[in-house]
């Protein structure tokens, strides 16, 4: 199938809420939660539009959610004052007395990645190294994000250096999912996706290397999605590499679709200092609508025939709920890509190692080394022996691989497989040494599954699959092929209105 086939096939006018301006016309005071902070992204910046609530009360509501839930769940870190942020909130509600508005986010509470610089904040990286650190500017994505008017409430907490997919590190300590705060969040983006999951937040930001958005998304059942290499513009063009190392990005997270793909539009766009920025513009946000489930034709990798370990239940969850979606009419599909697995992942330690190697200067100082956390040390060692000719092949690889995948949507329009290998595990674990008697040679063996997307470049959207019998959340990444990310999201927004997993909340402690 080609892509002119691809659009008039799937474009269609959604049976629920998006995001047109009629939708936004229905919202009142009289059909608000009670509860500001069950509100979604998109509902409250429109109920803060039209003045039905403040953002002085927004503030509040979500400073008491935070200090009842967080010293629980540990998602939120560097928090600025209550009063400095609620005087912030008031000066958001004058400004729209005076008919002056920001964006959608207009006096929005927002917490960043620590990862990511905001002016007069610190950032710490999960790394007592540059714990309390204040940002002199703006980091590139969060710039986009205070030009859209939300208030920065604090930073969001990750693993150190957001390496590993279990948010926990020496100088805030470990993030707890969202539906029991003894297993782990994931990672990196681990604070943010479980900021999501307990409502303290209305929206969330993060990166993506190794599934960075996507496993914490799954551990805490709401969205995360990865960008089409180049849509989210990483750089200011100052410093540092901006052609080869091409596999992380930066996205958004949300607790559906709708708030996740509001994100994205504000983040995305070409940049002139990024040179691979994708210089398409995405559609508008108020074209944004759920696209037609009849006669999709989704492709389901699974487990790659058996080369993935996998905890009994994860494919379980994931085919179960694939079966929700051919009641309306899409059809599921066994499929696997013609390519040597084991070649993808030497592929992946080749790049992955490689992308550490301007983490030496850290290495090379012997104080600044012993504050490394070992798994650091080690990917910062595998750059070391790191040759042209590796740096090649596995260029050559990720083509090959790219071609493969693109070979598959040639027939499918999405292209399907677990997020996580496991389920959510204890927090006090820092990473799996084994899945179901396979011993995992690696820190970040255990979250394999990621990486085709990773080096694909494709976008990539988690959406909730499902829970286990111990009530533990998974989730499934949706491939679409490379460019189309809108149309990932409007499968997404399809998805989550055939499907009740969104609904499912956690029972908070």
């Amino acid at each position: 199938m080609d892509r002119r086939q691809f659009i008039s096939r799937t474009v269609g006018v959604g049976v629920a809420l998006a995001f047109s301006a009629t939708n936004f016309r229905i919202v009142n005071a009289a059909n608000l939660p009670a509860d500001i902070t069950d509100m979604s992204a998109s509902m409250l910046s429109v109920a803060i539009k039209k003045r039905h609530v403040s953002c002085v009360d927004v503030m509040q509501a979500y400073l008491d959610r935070i200090h009842r839930y967080n010293p629980t769940y540990n998602a939120i870190v560097s928090m600025v004052e209550d009063g400095v942020l609620l005087q912030q909130a008031a000066i958001a509600d004058r400004e729209l007395d005076k008919g002056k508005y920001r964006g959608w986010m207009h006096g929005m509470p927002h917490a960043v990645k620590d990862s990511k610089d905001v002016k007069g904040m610190p950032t710490s990286k999960g790394s007592p190294i540059f714990a309390g650190t204040i940002a002199e500017d703006d980091n590139f994505m969060v710039a986009r994000i205070r030009r859209q008017g939300p208030i920065f409430i604090g930073k969001t907490n990750l693993p150190e250096f957001g390496m590993g997919s279990q948010s926990y590190n020496p100088v805030f300590g470990v993030t707890g999912c969202a539906y029991d705060p003894d297993l782990t969040a994931g990672g990196s983006s681990g604070g943010g996706a479980c900021g999501l999951g307990t409502r303290m937040l209305p929206v969330a930001d993060g990166g993506d290397l190794m599934g960075s958005l996507r496993n914490p998304a799954a551990f805490n059942n709401v969205i995360g999605f990865r960008p089409t290499q180049g849509r989210v513009p990483r750089r200011d063009g100052r410093s540092g590499d901006l052609f080869y190392q091409q596999m992380g990005v930066d996205g958004p997270m949300g607790r559906n679709a709708e708030d996740t793909a509001r994100l994205l539009y504000s983040i995305s766009g070409y940049s002139k200092v990024e040179p691979l920025s994708l210089s398409d513009n995405l559609p508008s946000p108020d074209g944004f609508a759920a696209m037609k489930l009849k006669k999709l034709k989704i492709g389901w990798m699974g487990d790659y025939n058996g080369y993935l370990a996998m905890e009994p239940g994860v494919l379980d969850v994931c085919q179960a709920s694939l079966q929700t979606i051919t009641d309306y009419g899409a059809v599921v599909e066994p499929c696997q890509p013609d390519f040597d697995m084991g070649r993808l992942w030497q592929t992946w330690l080749t790049l992955r190692h490689w992308t550490r190697h301007g983490m030496r200067e850290l290495y090379d100082d012997p104080a600044t080394r012993k504050l490394l956390k070992p798994e650091a040390i080690w990917e910062i060692e595998g750059s070391f022996d790191t040759s042209a000719e590796q740096i090649y092949k596995a260029g050559v690889a990720r083509a090959d691989w790219f071609r493969s995948l693109h070979y598959l949507f040639d027939r499918y329009d999405f292209l399907v497989l677990p997020t996580a290998q496991v389920f959510p595990f204890s927090k006090d674990i820092h990473w799996p040494t084994e899945i179901y008697g396979r011993k995992m040679d690696t820190y970040h063996r255990w979250m394999e599954v990621v990486i085709g997307g990773t080096l694909a470049g494709v976008p990539v959207v988690n959406v909730p699959a499902g829970f286990d019998p111990k009530g533990r959340p998974m989730g499934m990444q949706v491939m679409a092929p490379y460019g189309y990310d809108w149309k990932a999201l409007e499968f997404a927004l399809a998805y989550e209105q055939v499907t009740a997993h969104l609904k499912q909340r956690p029972v908070m402690v």
